[in-house]
């Protein structure tokens, strides 16, 4: 790319708010907990962040399907089902259709407040149809799916393989079968690393790294320590004109600040504007809601 001004970092974050949607609801929270609606099933999962009181009687919260109980490890536990729910269960975003599932980690395949994000690439996407996009830990793929939908071409990447496959599902439930997508299961940085010494280029980065990871063949991946190289990797296959660099994060330790510093550095050549802050979601009729995950994203113009 030719060198440019350094990109104009925004003076103040954007909280982007995710409601609910005709499948989906976070109907209450509180107690350390959220009250939440996935289609036909309604879960209760922890949610530290909830320091508050719930709003809703605590029959209603009885009244829930499953019930996430975790153990010592993060992340982990078991569900305890108050009543018999399926293994899986079909829902909707928009035209997108994928699977939820009650996971060995708390989570269903799919983490609602991304909608806010969903929005975003729909519509910025849906202008401009044609681009290369590429998504590193894309998981399930429902941003993918997203993407694919408005009309671009995809590389799904996870080290996941049940992840991929889970992924595919969604992508034949979304009638994606024949779509421009490549589903490869490989380690984002040897990925990145490989497509630059191709000479690839995309036109869009999705990025959305765990605070710790292992790839297929027992790599680690450490947040702190390996994002820096991976996002200067994401920023060297680049395509000329590049359309964004959406890069999120869950992790306790970071803001979205933190990361419009990254991104500012990485892109220092090439113009454009960061926006920065954090994603919410928020409750059914309400204007309580909870801060999930921090944000940063470069827009070439």
């Amino acid at each position: 790319m030719a060198p440019a001004r350094p990109p104009i970092i925004a003076s103040e974050p954007v909280v982007m708010r995710a409601a609910k949607w005709a499948n989906y609801a976070l109907l209450d929270s509180g107690g350390g907990r959220k009250l939440e609606r996935y289609g036909p099933v309604t879960v209760v999962r922890p949610e530290p962040q909830c320091l508050w009181a719930p709003r809703l009687s605590a029959r209603v919260w009885d009244e829930a399907d499953a019930v996430f109980e975790p153990s010592d490890e993060e992340d982990a536990g078991r569900w305890r089902r108050a009543r018999p729910t399926p293994d899986a269960w079909p829902m909707t975003w928009r035209d997108v259709t994928f699977q939820a599932r009650l996971t060995a980690f708390r989570h269903l395949g799919v983490f609602p407040e991304q909608a806010a994000h969903w929005a975003w690439l729909a519509d910025g996407l849906g202008a401009r149809p044609g681009l290369k996009i590429l998504n590193l830990f894309a998981y399930t793929g429902v941003a993918s799916l997203v993407a694919a939908t408005a009309g671009a071409s995809v590389t799904h990447v996870d080290a996941s393989k049940k992840a991929v496959a889970w992924a595919r599902e969604n992508a034949q439930l979304t009638d994606l079968a024949q779509a421009p997508m490549r589903w490869i299961c490989e380690d984002a940085r040897k990925w990145v690393a490989r497509e630059a010494r191709r000479g690839a280029r995309y036109d869009g980065i999705i990025l959305d790294p765990p605070k710790y990871g292992r790839g297929p063949a027992g790599e680690v991946w450490r947040l702190y320590e390996d994002l820096p190289g991976l996002v200067a990797g994401c920023v060297d296959i680049l395509s000329e004109g590049a359309s964004f660099l959406l890069l999120n994060a869950y992790a306790e330790r970071i803001s979205g600040l933190a990361l419009a510093g990254l991104l500012g550095d990485a892109t220092a050549s090439l113009g454009g504007s960061i926006d920065w802050g954090e994603l919410a979601l928020m409750e059914q009729g309400g204007d309580r809601g909870v801060g999930l995950s921090f944000f940063a994203r470069w827009s070439g113009s």
